[in-house]
């Protein structure tokens, strides 16, 4: 196998090559780890496991939250070179100082309420539950079925909570500029937003293709006053060229990550300005059927909505928590973006997790009608769910994203998005398994005006024109 070794030019950045398809185990900066199994025969053509093999937990003990240093299990760490670890450092120690600093947490609990709009509700979908009671004859009371509103918040989605509080970072730490990178714009809008509240400069890298599909938020940047690069290629590209970038300009410049991926404490941050959605989530619970959800369910591109669902439940093992990727064309298609089915374990973007990648350990093109899913990765505390059996994964087809978004639009009078509308989606394989009365909790994690023309060039059926 060909040397390890990371480039901060050229290409890929900050990635290391998996393994070698001669090789029984993976080599990962000098450390060999056991290749992670397919489980082909557990995958159907088009929505992977059946709910009949829901994993088993592998960890007895109270689930892990990580080891404070960014890794869970095998899972996480910093491959980055040298030139960035200093910068790590200062962001670490910074982040750590102002999630107890009461000054920086009064500011953003004050612009998360007045400027993104906070708390968003837990809406109970009432016509969306009569629609399963109806359509599944097994179901007599049924489960009910509620949507945690991140479409809501400003700009659209989820994304504002962390840009917001990573961009007050960032002028903490005297940048006066910021990038991103950004799939389905929703990130790169809410970056966008934040910036121009605090005064400062942003760039937004973004794929070519994605440029195309979403020229509506393009445009919403652009009055935001970014700055937006076009990249060949989609989301993975555009990230390693935010973070080459970042590299070339470190200390005027600040990398504003969008979702749970990346270096130490990269996806930490993110995780922990984005759980404000489950925080919510809990106490709404409370005070609307006197106790918690059943089962949460979110979609999985990387991760950032379903660990802002998830992780203030992760204790509560009496609460399921449910991921559903992007199965695209289907599963045996090879043009889709379900990583946790199909991924194998390396190292990509400065951390170990799952990815898609092929025998040369090359990473794979993701594929979603769900721009926003098209990631070749998930964040290593997704990944550490995955192994130790804490949450299931599962997936949906962009056909049957496109129908839970046309289903939710007419029963509720809400357009989620097309990344969100896998998550209801698979409501149809999950409804008929549940007992009467369940609380069912699904992150509405965008709005889908983005995807308008998406809709239109996939053709409607009549009855939804």
């Amino acid at each position: 196998m060909s040397s390890s070794k990371i480039q901060v030019r050229g290409q890929p950045l900050l990635r290391v090559p998996a393994r070698n398809h001669r090789m029984t185990h993976l080599v990962i900066c000098g450390v060999s780890t056991k290749r992670h199994h397919r489980e082909i025969n557990a995958l159907s053509s088009n929505s992977g496991p059946s709910l009949d093999s829901v994993p088993t937990r592998t960890d007895k003990r109270q689930f892990l939250r990580g080891d404070g240093n960014g890794k869970f299990g095998r899972f996480g760490g910093k491959f980055v070179p040298e030139t960035l670890m200093s910068r790590l450092i200062e962001l670490e120690d910074e982040f750590n100082f102002v999630r107890c600093d009461h000054e920086f947490q009064e500011e953003l609990t004050t612009a998360l309420r007045d400027y993104v709009g906070r708390e968003t509700p837990l809406y109970f979908a009432e016509r969306l539950t009569e629609h399963y009671k109806n359509i599944v004859p097994t179901i007599e009371g049924g489960p009910e079925i509620y949507l945690k509103r991140e479409d809501l918040s400003h700009c659209g989605s989820h994304k504002i909570n962390n840009a917001l509080a990573q961009a007050m970072i960032s002028r903490r730490l005297g940048c006066s500029r910021v990038v991103a990178a950004t799939g389905a714009g929703q990130h790169g809008v809410a970056t966008a937003a934040a910036c121009a509240k605090l005064s400062l400069e942003c760039t937004v890298f973004m794929g070519a293709a994605d440029i195309e599909k979403q020229s509506f938020n393009v445009l919403s940047m652009k009055l935001l006053g970014a700055q937006v690069i076009s990249v060949e290629g989609t989301f993975k590209d555009a990230s390693s060229e935010a973070i080459r970038n970042w590299v070339e300009n470190l200390y005027t410049t600040y990398y504003l990550s969008g979702t749970v991926v990346g270096p130490h404490p990269c996806p930490i941050i993110v995780r922990e300005f984005q759980s404000v959605i489950g925080k919510e989530t809990r106490r709404q619970a409370k005070q609307l059927w006197g106790g918690k959800p059943d089962v949460l369910v979110a979609c999985v591109g990387s991760g950032s909505n379903a660990l802002g669902l998830f992780h203030e439940f992760v204790g509560d093992e009496d609460v399921r928590l449910v991921g559903v990727e992007a199965a695209g064309l289907g599963l045996d298609s090879g043009k889709h973006s379900a990583t946790l089915a199909f991924g194998d374990v390396g190292v990509y973007h400065g951390s170990m997790s799952y990815l898609l990648q092929d025998d040369q350990g090359q990473i794979l093109k993701p594929h979603s009608v769900g721009v926003g899913l098209e990631y070749p990765g998930v964040g290593p505390e997704i990944s550490f769910m995955k192994e130790t059996g804490r949450a299931e994964f599962y997936t949906a087809t962009d056909e049957e994203a496109i129908q839970a978004c046309m289903r939710l639009s007419r029963l509720e009078g809400i357009i989620p998005a097309l990344e969100a509308s896998h998550a209801l989606a698979f409501l149809d394989k999950l409804v008929p398994t549940l007992r009467d009365g369940a609380k069912v909790v699904v992150n509405c994690s965008g709005r889908g005006d983005k995807d308008l023309d998406t809709l239109i060039q996939r053709g409607m059926p009549s009855s939804f024109c």
